[in-house]
């Protein structure tokens, strides 16, 4: 993937330790209700990580004041590789909103190490890459990018460019309602878990965004190279629910599901690769 024709996003910022937005009140040991939970598991779920990571639980799950205290050290590098793949959606969902007559708001990626302080909580690098919805971040220890090569063998700057595509793909949905119609949807009482929850078609429809963004800034920039689509169909597979589940545990177990199968994960990136269309990323009607 020759990155570097990217557009340079100015929306990248390096935390400083003193933490990201202000916090809404899940700290402190008070603990919280299912509700809260549950929004916390659309949020943090992401790559398979325990969502109440994203807590501050009296020390016992989120980051200590320490970590979050601690300033990312953040290789030029590597900042300028973020900030060219954030440009290039923010160009492609700029273009896709302005043909609809409406503004794209970009977000804010965050690089942090250790721990951070977002509006949605106390987050550690535990959880992975995540977005909130609360300040609309995107969130990414960049130490996620050498787990992902060696914990789920999906290496590559393309593999690493889906990540981010992915939580980009989370702020579209918070800008066209998508996260608000899911929580009046389980008020309801509609399941968020297993195989058809909700959780799982929010996760492959932020699959299917990253697969828009990958069509459309390919055809913009073409820097897309030999094996690149393959890194991130990869990465899809290796991040399904049926195949961390069989790692992690030695099982399936479906009625848990919040992501997808990485059948599904790759077919809804697919999806949207292959299409380039919005409208193709409707994961809430129909089979998935």
């Amino acid at each position: 993937m020759d990155w570097q024709k990217g557009e340079r996003s100015r929306n990248v910022e390096i935390d400083s330790g003193r933490g990201g937005g202000g916090g809404l009140g899940f700290g402190g040991g008070r603990g919280m209700g299912i509700g809260g939970l549950i929004v916390l598991a659309i949020l943090g779920w992401v790559f398979f990580k325990d969502p109440t990571a994203l807590l501050d639980q009296g020390g016992q799950a989120g980051p200590t004041s320490a970590q979050v205290g601690e300033p990312a050290q953040v290789d030029p590098q590597q900042r300028d590789f973020v900030s060219a793949i954030l440009g290039s959606t923010e160009k492609t969902w700029g273009d896709i909103f302005a043909a609809n007559g409406r503004q794209y708001v970009d977000p804010t990626l965050d690089l942090f190490s250790g721990g951070v302080r977002t509006a949605c909580g106390l987050a550690s690098t535990a959880v992975g890459p995540f977005y909130c919805p609360g300040d609309q971040k995107v969130y990414l220890d960049l130490s996620f990018f050498q787990e992902l090569q060696d914990r789920f063998g999906a290496a590559g700057d393309f593999a690493r460019a889906y990540v981010i595509a992915h939580e980009v793909g989370h702020h579209v949905q918070k800008l066209l309602g998508v996260f608000d119609q899911v929580q009046q949807a389980r008020e309801q009482g509609a399941p968020m878990e297993g195989a058809n929850g909700l959780s799982v078609r929010q996760e492959l429809q932020a699959d299917c965004f990253a697969g828009v963004w990958a069509n459309r800034s390919e055809q913009r920039l073409h820097w897309l190279e030999a094996g690149d689509v393959e890194e991130a169909l990869n990465a899809a597979s290796k991040i399904g629910d049926d195949t961390l589940q069989r790692e992690t545990r030695g099982t399936v177990v479906p009625d848990s599901f919040t992501h997808g199968t990485s059948a599904q994960r790759v077919k809804w990136f697919k999806t949207g690769l292959q299409s380039g269309q919005v409208s193709s990323c409707n994961t809430f009607a129909g089979d998935i």
